[in-house]
């Protein structure tokens, strides 16, 4: 069994910052890429970032410049540095990484996801 397990998030006001971090447990073998997703209200789950597991980077354009994805590949962890944060980033966060639990393929896995709200 893997399990993702996320902390982080919150209520913090325009302008501000959090970071999220999300942990793999389990029966792992490798773990490929991971990423960043989030769904507001009423809204279809959007990517916000991911990060091979050689370290390169990709981000929604509604984030690049003021968020980093960051991972461990020792820990099996991934990290979310939000800054700049605005009102329309409220959302609950997801994570997610694509995990061999033996030689071969991976499969998706979810984090439980985490509310973060941005208001003044």
């Amino acid at each position: 069994q893997v399990q993702l397990a996320q902390s982080g998030g919150g209520l913090v006001q325009p302008g501000g910052s959090l970071r999220l971090s999300c942990a793999a447990s389990g029966t792992i073998f490798r773990i490929y890429d991971m990423a960043w997703y989030r769904q507001a209200p009423g809204k279809r789950r959007e990517l916000v970032a991911e990060i091979t597991r050689q370290g390169f980077t990709n981000y929604s354009d509604s984030v690049q410049g003021r968020f980093i994805i960051s991972r461990d590949n020792a820990k099996n962890t991934v990290s979310l540095q939000m800054n700049s944060l605005k009102p329309d980033d409220t959302a609950v966060y997801y994570c997610n990484a694509n995990i061999a639990t033996i030689v071969g393929g991976g499969l998706p896995y979810w984090g439980e996801g985490t509310l973060v709200t941005v208001s003044s």
